[in-house]
């Protein structure tokens, strides 16, 4: 199953910290492929239009399933249930809006 990251485009942010770096690194770990879709980085978080139309809220990271729907949680979260061979059971989290 293809799915999309949606993430700030500061790629280069490659410290344990950062919340878009550690699912991204969860998924590498795991050989769960997937796209990076890049969006505005930094502030105000308001220009965020995509992540606020399809999450309701404003924070990176969040992933795209191919059937449209789309999950976000804190990162740490996130990147626990890709570990744990879960990130595809019942896609559980944000519907996108129809």
């Amino acid at each position: 199953m293809a799915i999309k990251l949606h993430r700030c485009s500061g790629t280069w942010a490659k410290f344990g910290g950062h919340p878009c770096h550690r699912v991204q690194t969860a998924l590498d770990e795991m050989g769960i492929e997937y796209e990076i879709v890049k969006e505005g980085y930094g502030y105000p978080k308001s220009r965020r239009k995509a992540t606020i139309e399809a999450t309701g809220q404003r924070s990176f990271p969040w992933i795209e399933f191919e059937d449209g729907s789309v999950y976000r949680e804190e990162s740490k979260d996130m990147a626990a249930r890709i570990r744990a061979g879960k990130l595809f059971e019942g896609k559980g989290g944000v519907q996108a809006p129809a």
